[in-house]
């Protein structure tokens, strides 16, 4: 989430003329994040959050939008889109396609505890069971294909250690993507980006309480084991070295898996779903620190750090178990 696309409080009436949300009594953009433009609004019939679409094609948006949608019937705790007057959920402001969501309680915790993990690891669970029936066909546009594409942007951006990192695990992964184990892997509508940026809590009796998932907008169609991977490769990692931290890991496995457990052939592709969940994240930090857009508030994010992830995923993973 960013500010790329400035938004003027008349421009802002005039839009909100297609809902029946009251009067805007104030609005705000959201820095965090570097792909859309987002917005807090405020009117007189409650808070929502508004995005601008910044490089996502129109004919994309109705998957984002109608996964969101479908998950939310579940009784899955995240944004709602809401509709127009006309029933639309996808409309257009200042030359860019926007929606409107609801606006979650809580916020995000960046140092989680085993409480906060064992949550999003039931989270998680209930949003793959949720998708099973979720008929969008979207492929995640930030999977291999992008790494293929993108790889050669940023390497000469590298020194000669990471370069090599970068081609000896994009190799690893382009011949695992390729085989039969990979094709045989349980997927549907993922996250994708479930960090913990993208998570919100509150307390209740001095417990945390999940005010539930938001920002979707790099969700696709992707196998659940990936989608588990980029989870706990942010949510139970050591920020300094990459390790694993093995309570909150402990925590949010188990609970994903009494939730949903992993068929064999997940739970024999884990290692290099950890990888592959590192080498993505890496490869778009990268990308958005020496390739980046103008914007009003932006605020990229270190690709060292996925860098010590990946380097220490592939010195072995712990096994996925309950």
């Amino acid at each position: 989430m960013a500010v790329f696309t400035p938004v003027s409080r008349a421009q802002l009436e005039a839009w909100l003329t297609r809902y029946r949300l009251g009067e805007l009594r104030s609005f705000e953009g959201i820095a965090a994040g570097i792909e859309n433009t987002n917005y807090f609004v405020n009117t007189t019939a409650g808070r929502f959050v508004m995005t601008l679409f910044e490089r996502l094609a129109h004919d994309q948006l109705p998957f984002y939008l109608g996964m969101m949608q479908h998950l939310a019937k579940q009784g899955i705790p995240c944004p709602d889109p809401i509709p127009d007057v006309d029933g639309q959920m996808l409309g257009e402001l200042n030359g860019k396609p926007a929606a409107l969501v609801t606006c979650l309680a809580g916020r995000s915790n960046f140092h989680p505890g085993p409480a906060h993990c064992a949550q999003v690891g039931d989270l998680l669970a209930g949003m793959h069971l949720a998708a099973r029936d979720y008929p969008g066909d979207l492929p995640n546009l930030r999977g291999i294909a992008w790494w293929r594409e993108t790889a050669p942007l940023v390497a000469p951006f590298l020194d000669p250690a990471d370069r090599a990192l970068l081609a000896d695990e994009l190799a690893a992964q382009e011949q695992f993507h390729a085989s039969a184990a990979y094709g045989a892997l349980p997927r549907s509508a993922v996250h994708a980006d479930l960090f913990r940026d993208n998570v919100l809590f509150d307390e209740l009796d001095g417990s945390p309480r999940m005010g539930g998932a938001i920002d979707f907008y790099f969700a696709g169609v992707d196998t659940w084991m990936f989608d588990l991977a980029v989870t706990v490769n942010d949510w139970c990692s050591d920020d300094a070295s990459g390790a694993f931290d093995d309570v909150r890991l402990n925590a949010l496995v188990r609970a994903y898996v009494a939730r949903r457990a992993p068929a064999p052939e997940e739970v024999r592709s884990w290692p290099l779903m950890l990888r592959a969940g590192a080498l993505r994240f890496w490869l778009s930090r990268l990308f958005d620190l020496h390739l980046p857009r103008a914007a009003e508030m932006v605020n990229p994010k270190d690709p060292a750090q996925y860098a010590r992830i990946l380097r220490q995923r592939r010195h072995g993973a712990p096994p996925l178990q309950g």
